[in-house]
């Protein structure tokens, strides 16, 4: 019989019990399928008394992930502590230095010390695995990796977090405001106590870093992509959209430009027809454009104990029958640079939301802004009425033809310097098919 596979977790929460009992009901459909036994010798969490649904009497417990990383008791470490520096990133660290595989679901810390990491791994000779940092159980990382290896990439985007995607689904159907929403996610645990990672669009920013350095076979670098979240969408967004025929995504979108790969998170209208506008709730959708399939889209659950679970001991079952791909594809000194690129001309245009100021030559003077930046409007719609009292701000929308966000953000800034507005504008792109 193979040697068995001794597995160290550090961190047995809901995403780390959910692994143990998953190993144990595929228990002997594993084996078949990877000619080892795989099993959890030893474990490390703040708690260890707690109850996790599982009998953890035959595993040894560390107080310390670190001594864990590093026990000879273990040949393949689990690491589900989260965020990108402390006991997370010492432990990974000690694991790959002693020459044991890791298996992670960590997106902050690849996002940051990924290059790092899988220079590590190539060193020692070891996998570093890491499907469950994005998507939850969808298999995006083996996809663009290994599945699509004949391909050119030219775009890969997608909803990438549930929390975001549940309050814009409930917001929509249910008519609610944000603030309403973003308390009912809350509650139900879809969203942090501060919620600001999640509906800023960092979260999103870290896995699309991943995805971008697997797509294009650059360096992960997160602070080169541009980032807005959902905070300023409002209801009125979210009808106009619907009579437009669209809805509002958070997408993250890694392209291929001529002048490199332009990386951005931010607020979208999708037409109501295409597959991504059809994922709702906690849902999760990445879309990949490529030269040989065209265009592929994989949906699932972007979350939740099993669904993650099923990532993590996918990537187990791949180190237990000896597969060891390269981390990021390339080997970590093949992967280019990465730099900010100024986002392209957007050939869907743009939905622009003011509250302009009912005076004599406000609607003048904002199409003159406009004009002077090259930006053509294809339609401006009056959206209600201003208040009683003389001069109230009037609800306007404008959507654009196709411009450059740099543009769109000049003209804006013009607009309130001039005083036409009475507060922020709101500007989505607008995606057409």
């Amino acid at each position: 019989m193979a040697e068995i596979l001794r597995i160290g977790i550090a961190g047995v929460g809901t995403v780390g019990a959910s692994v143990v009992r998953l190993l144990a009901q595929q228990d002997e459909a594993l084996q078949a399928r990877t000619g080892r036994k795989a099993v959890v010798s030893a474990m490390s969490a703040r708690d260890k008394a707690k109850d996790r649904g599982f009998d953890a009497s035959s595993i040894r417990f560390f107080d310390d992930p670190v001594a864990l990383a590093a026990s000879e008791d273990i040949d393949l470490f689990v690491e589900l502590i989260g965020g990108d520096e402390g006991p997370a990133r010492a432990s990974v660290e000690a694991a790959l230095k002693h020459g044991k595989s890791v298996v992670t679901a960590n997106k902050a810390l690849l996002a940051r010390h990924g290059l790092a990491l899988a220079a590590l791994a190539e060193e020692k000779r070891v996998a570093l695995a890491y499907e469950a940092s994005v998507a939850g159980g969808i298999p995006i990382v083996k996809t663009l990796r290994e599945g699509l290896a004949g391909n050119s990439i030219e775009r890969v985007y997608g909803i990438l977090n549930g929390t975001c995607n549940y309050i814009l689904s409930k917001m929509e159907t249910e008519e609610l405001p944000f603030d309403v929403c973003l308390k009912e996610a809350q509650r139900l645990g879809y969203a942090e106590a501060d919620p600001t990672f999640d509906i800023g669009g960092f979260d999103t920013a870290h896995k699309l870093a991943i995805l971008a350095s697997l797509a294009f076979g650059t360096e992960i670098d997160a602070d080169a992509i541009s980032v807005e979240g959902i905070e300023r969408v409002t209801l009125a967004d979210l009808k106009a959209a619907d009579e437009l025929g669209y809805r509002i995504k958070l997408l993250g979108v890694a392209q291929r430009t001529p002048h490199g790969v332009e990386q951005r998170v931010h607020p979208t209208m999708v037409r109501k027809t295409t597959s991504i506008a059809q994922v709702m709730g906690v849902t999760n959708a990445v879309t990949i454009d490529a030269d040989a399939v065209h265009e592929l889209t994989l949906v699932g659950p972007g979350a939740g104990g099993n669904a993650t679970a099923s990532a993590v001991v996918a990537d187990i079952a791949d180190i237990a029958r000896g597969v060891r791909s390269r981390p990021l594809g390339l080997p970590r000194a093949a992967l280019s640079k990465v730099k900010r690129v100024e986002m392209q001309r957007h050939e869907g245009g743009y939905y622009i939301r003011l509250a302009v100021y009912d005076k004599p030559g406000a609607f003048a003077g904002i199409a003159t802004r406009m004009a002077e930046r090259g930006i053509s409007l294809e339609s401006i719609v009056q959206r209600g009425r201003g208040g009683d009292q003389a001069g109230a701000p009037v609800p306007v929308v404008l959507i654009t033809y196709a411009t450059t966000e740099k543009l769109v953000r000049e003209a804006l800034d013009a607009i309130v310097a001039d005083g036409y507005v009475a507060e922020r504008p709101q500007s989505i792109r607008i995606e057409r098919e």
